[in-house]
């Protein structure tokens, strides 16, 4: 399991005082309320930055760091990830999972003999589709819904999933 989930990416600054404009890959960018600090990486370093304002404008979250007080300071970290750890994360509901915990792993259709590895989630309107790429080297789109995903085993690093008719043709 990661230590680390990603909850937003820098995409740009926001006016000249030091405030980023942050696209938020977290299901609530309300969240972003109750953050105290945030761990960035730009790639080349890891920085911990405490979170002095949140704003809302659109799809984005524009934020500001304690001590950043320049548009030239936190230019250079375009681009960048922005992650909690794992005990600042949001409560999760029976059955709900983090995406980076669903990511790599082993797929299991046991009534059609298939088996594989989970690769990416879509998130859609209706519910996620689970990326599934199979050991025979094809790909298989998987609707996250009851009918389709039996259990999920982190420990295990395993999922057992139900094929509807339909879905390998």
């Amino acid at each position: 399991m990661e230590d680390l989930l990603k909850v937003g990416v820098i995409s740009s600054t926001h006016g000249i005082k030091g405030e980023v404009k942050v696209f938020p890959t977290t299901d609530d960018p309300k969240r972003f309320r109750k953050l105290k600090d945030v761990l960035l990486d730009s790639g080349k370093e890891k920085k911990n930055l405490k979170i002095q304002g949140v704003k809302f404008f659109k799809k984005f979250v524009i934020l500001k760091f304690e001590g950043i007080d320049n548009i030239n300071d936190v230019e250079k970290y375009k681009g960048s990830n922005l992650y909690v750890t794992r005990d600042q994360a949001v409560k999760l509901q029976k059955d709900e999972y983090f995406i980076a915990d669903l990511i790599g792993l082993s797929v299991i259709a046991q009534e059609q003999n298939l088996e594989g590895t989970l690769k990416d989630v879509m998130e859609t309107g209706a519910n996620d589709v689970y990326v599934i790429e199979l050991s025979d080297g094809r790909e298989l789109l998987l609707p996250a819904i009851k009918e389709c995903v039996l259990s999920v085993d982190l420990e295990k690093g395993e999922m057992k999933i139900h094929l509807l008719d339909g879905l390998l043709d």
